[in-house]
């Protein structure tokens, strides 16, 4: 099978599809990872990591709704 290829024959989704998915899922996890983060940062006071994350969180928060529209889109098609 070529590396360039769809396949989807063992999740029933096309490749496309499936990383999609699997894209919003993982910048919605990481915006829940980074509020640990943040809070650890508070806690040592060290405003400028707990800023960082903030930031990195916002991205990641971005991406999900970014990829949720997409899904939407797609699902309504």
């Amino acid at each position: 099978m070529s590396a360039t290829q769809e396949t989807g024959g063992i999740t029933g989704t096309k490749d496309k599809d499936y990383n999609l998915i699997w894209f919003v899922e993982q910048c919605l996890s990481n915006a829940l990872r980074l509020e640990t983060y943040i809070n650890d940062a508070e806690r040592a006071g060290d405003t400028e990591l707990a800023d960082l994350f903030r930031r990195a969180q916002a991205e990641s928060r971005k991406g999900a709704e970014q990829g949720k529209e997409h899904l939407r889109r797609r699902i309504s098609a």
